[in-house]
């Protein structure tokens, strides 16, 4: 038995995460591409949607397939990897737009690909502009952590002159934080390469103050940074998945008061049709008065600010 697939009989949780429900076949809401990718596609699978970033698309393959996932419509669509053409053709687009400062290397899985052209793609990208920072975007820490042979750490850190990579995790339980992936992230921090963590709410899985916080905890014990929180995409298939905004806003509240700064990652929404990401809280400013803001405390005190130093 591989460790996964010990991991999906051991915790219901991370189970729940990859196996298929007929619900999925039910939601006709949301969209197929609920971030608009498509139509801010500047080359072959190359998406430039915010201005300071674009995303590459290595590759249509994961290890293993998350219900939740919005890029379903992509992920094993048959694309395959990123051919040399297409990775060609991506970094002389971001030779030429010097407006991009970072690029997520995503897709499906980056470390799907095998060792030499994982090489090929990293030396390319970096020789085409080596000031870009580079996210090295994956779940495998988790489905595949056998992936991460000496080769491959090799590779990595053959190429990580110039502005350094980021590893850009998904852990959604506690369950998921393994002693395996602690060491593969010991291993990039020996290489200067710091991880962030990039969870996502969801129902029956982590839709509570308790399960989010000691999920935050243990993130940081594992030395990866909690970054984001994400509301799921409105993305067709995975309305059984999504939690209500109502309830996740409450989560968020909960959240704020029993963690650190360090701790609390962003709860975020990537708003439809490509409308781009807003951080969602409870906002504590209840208005301006004059020369004073007024505040709520997280205790539910008033509490008073100036806006000018001079009165």
């Amino acid at each position: 038995m591989e460790f996964f697939d010990s991991l999906l009989e051991s915790s219901p949780f991370i189970e729940k995460q990859f196996r298929f429900s007929p619900l999925e076949d039910c939601d006709t809401l949301g969209s197929a591409d609920p971030q608009n990718e498509g139509g801010h596609t500047v080359s072959p699978r190359l998406i430039h949607r915010y201005e300071n970033r674009c995303a590459f698309r290595t590759t249509d393959r994961c290890f293993r397939y998350c219900r939740h996932c919005f890029r379903r419509r992509y992920i094993g669509s048959g694309d395959g990897e990123a051919s040399k053409e297409e990775i060609d053709s991506a970094a002389q687009y971001l030779a030429k737009h010097s407006e991009v400062k970072e690029v997520l290397l995503t897709g499906g899985d980056i470390f799907t690909l095998e060792d030499e052209k994982l090489d090929y793609m990293l030396s390319v990208f970096k020789e085409s502009r080596e000031d870009i920072i580079y996210r090295l975007c994956t779940r495998s820490l988790l489905t595949r952590p056998e992936r991460f042979t000496d080769n491959l750490f090799e590779i990595i850190e053959r190429n990580s002159y110039g502005a350094p990579f980021f590893l850009m995790v998904q852990f959604n339980h506690p369950d998921e934080i393994t002693e395996k992936a602690s060491g593969i992230v010991r291993r990039f921090m020996s290489m200067g390469i710091m991880a962030l963590n990039q969870a996502v709410l969801l129902k029956g899985v982590n839709d509570s103050p308790e399960t989010q916080i000691e999920l935050c905890n243990r993130l940081l014990r594992a030395r990866i940074k909690p970054y984001y929180l994400f509301q799921g995409d409105f993305v067709r298939g995975t309305s059984h998945l999504r939690v209500p905004l109502s309830k996740g806003l409450e989560i968020e509240k909960e959240m704020r008061k029993r963690l650190s700064g360090i701790a609390m990652p962003q709860y975020t929404l990537d708003l439809p049709d490509g409308g781009g990401k807003v951080v969602l809280t409870d906002n504590h400013i209840i208005g301006q008065d004059g020369a004073w803001w007024r505040f709520t405390t997280p205790s539910g005190e008033e509490r008073l600010y100036p806006e000018d130093s001079y009165f």
